[in-house]
């Protein structure tokens, strides 16, 4: 299948020497022409880097032409130097693609605490600048580049018809620790040649957001890059979209983030399970989603499934302490498809058969019900190992 690449952009990914792989690409640019709009949500950590500063400030936008990413170092906790090597970044891209500076973003991710090697980051601003393309190739690079402690890309896409013309969306991100509660210690990118305003764009990411990247966590450690970007070219329409078809629209954009949601979630440093939880039956969507995110965060919950153990009381007790009101005498929980408690109570079942499907199946599925309402929510983690302790112990030694 040929990627649908949105009509506008080009892309490339290259390596510029921050990481210490000359394979691994760490300097990446994406370009529209003309100016795009642009939309963004950010981490709501206080401890945001410099990028986030500047990106906040310059979105929404209707006139978008670039966003300059660098992996492997995350231009937070750096001050007043970091907040100008950010906006040096910004003058370097639009330098290089003969636009103002003002209309270039700016993503940075990897270790916080460190300075940018501006020289570096030139060289590589001027080499990406140089190879940008609109092909497979250069979608991948750039997917690639900004990667960092990522197994691989991870990329989603959707074609749809709207007004008698096809619209692409096509969406890029990274991510695999320091994931949640409020996005992730993430970058994302979503680019479509979609014609939207400033403000349904804003509109659309932030719902679309809320659905996906709002609905992760590894560890729960909230991080300090977090960003999402929604550019539009607007090449594929006449007019900005309204109505049925913009609804159309942001539910497209909304699956591709929740496709690009669970990858981050599936790849979480060291994980054998991705753990899908939903909730229903609950009086708010409030407390459906606190509900499915106290199980997520729960470490007893998460290496119990780690070692295929379908241990009910686990997940039903995070449950009881998540802060929300409910009837115990009507809980259930049903596990791969098995019900394992039913009506406040524990039901017979083959715990052997239980564990021998959460250990042949990648995905481990916890469904609980309630019966306070019509409520419900979704929400993603990993399981936890020893692999994860590992990694996380010896990550910047």
């Amino acid at each position: 299948m040929v990627l649908p690449i949105p009509a506008g952009f080009r892309f490339s990914g290259v390596h510029c020497g921050i990481k210490s792989d000359p394979q691994k690409p760490d300097l990446v640019l994406v370009t529209c022409s003309p100016a795009s709009v642009a939309a963004g949500v950010y981490t709501e950590n206080l401890m945001y880097a410099a990028p986030v500063e500047l990106d906040r400030g310059r979105t929404p936008s209707q006139d978008v032409r670039a966003v300059v990413v660098n992996s492997g170092n995350a231009n937070a906790c750096t001050g007043a130097r970091g907040l100008a090597d950010a906006h040096e970044m910004a003058r370097l891209t639009a330098e290089a693609i003969q636009a103002d500076q003002q209309q270039v973003l700016v993503m940075s991710t990897g270790i916080i605490g460190e300075y940018l090697p501006m020289d570096q980051i030139a060289g590589g601003i001027s080499s990406a600048a140089s190879c940008l393309g609109n092909g497979e190739l250069e979608w991948f690079a750039a997917a690639q580049g900004i990667t960092t402690t990522d197994k691989g890309p991870k990329t989603a896409h959707r074609e749809i018809v709207l007004d008698g013309q096809t619209v692409r969306v096509l969406g890029m991100c990274k991510g695999a620790g320091m994931i949640g509660p409020r996005m992730a210690t993430m970058l994302a990118i979503i680019v479509t040649d979609a014609q939207l305003t400033s403000e349904t764009a804003q509109a659309t990411l932030q719902t679309c957001t809320d659905a996906s990247f709002n609905c992760i966590s590894v560890e729960g450690h909230m991080s300090t890059n977090d960003t999402v970007l929604l550019l539009a070219s607007g090449a594929a329409l006449d007019e900005p979209l309204a109505g049925s078809a913009l609804a159309a629209f942001a539910e497209a954009v909304k699956e591709v983030c929740i496709e690009l949601a669970r990858q981050i979630a599936d790849d979480g440093e060291g994980a054998s399970h991705l753990i899908n939880i939903q909730v229903s039956g609950c009086a708010t969507e409030t407390d459906a989603r606190r509900i499915a995110e106290t199980v997520a965060h729960s470490n007893l919950v998460k290496t119990g499934i780690a070692g295929a153990d379908p241990n009910w009381g686990r997940i039903v007790s995070a449950v009881g302490y998540a802060g929300v009101a409910f009837d115990r005498d009507r809980l259930g929980l049903v596990l791969n498809g098995f019900c394992l408690f039913q009506n406040g109570a524990p039901v017979e079942f083959d715990a052997a058969v239980v564990s021998q499907s959460m250990r042949e199946q990648r995905e481990t599925m916890v469904e609980l019900t309630f019966a306070e309402g019509s409520a419900s929510a979704r929400f993603w983690t990993s399981d936890l190992t020893v692999e994860y302790v590992r990694f996380n112990s010896e990550y910047h030694t």
